[in-house]
């Protein structure tokens, strides 16, 4: 790896959650030049937490805090934002599921492991492969609901999956 791509930057921007830390990489790909590796609610479940050679930069954030803002005020539905995640083959693939779910709709957890090609016993590997999602917020993984409607398991806690679906008009009056 050159420095560049070992280069960890952070910010932590203001949001009607909360605080959010976001974690990224220099990326000459990524629109605003930050690629993002994590986004953390506040007492999220497995946080990221700030490491010593960590480098804060705001202006690195500048582009993901712009979208950021336009979501929480309703002026975006779709992120374009470039990811600097790792994750298993199987936890890509949820990943990418969860991309797929558009803004204001939601899906079970079946039905995301019938859309990656495992068996109504892989819903567990799914719900695993979410909830080890870095990305809470931009990949909707508050999106994915229980068969019976219910909200279940949200690494940024219940409330906060509410509070994001209700954003986005998803949840019944």
């Amino acid at each position: 790896m050159t420095g560049a791509q070992e280069t960890v930057v952070y910010e932590i921007v203001d949001s009607p959650l909360g605080e959010l830390l976001l974690v990224g990489r220099p990326s000459g790909m990524a629109k605003g030049g930050t690629a993002l590796a994590s986004l953390s609610l506040p007492g999220q479940k497995g946080r990221a937490v700030v490491q010593g050679d960590w480098r804060r930069d705001p202006a690195a954030f500048e582009e993901i805090g712009r979208q950021l803002s336009s979501y929480f005020s309703g002026r975006l539905t779709r992120f374009e934002i470039e990811y600097a995640d790792g994750g298993t083959d199987f936890q890509r693939r949820v990943w990418k599921a969860l991309e797929d779910v558009p803004y204001g709709r939601t899906t079970t957890y079946k039905e995301i492991a019938a859309q990656v090609g495992t068996s109504a016993v892989g819903v567990r590997a799914v719900g695993t492969a979410i909830g080890r999602n870095p990305l809470l917020v931009v990949r909707p993984c508050h999106r994915v609901i229980g068969a019976d409607g219910a909200l279940r398991g949200y690494a940024g806690g219940l409330e906060s999956k509410a509070r994001l679906l209700g954003l986005e008009g998803a949840l019944a009056p």
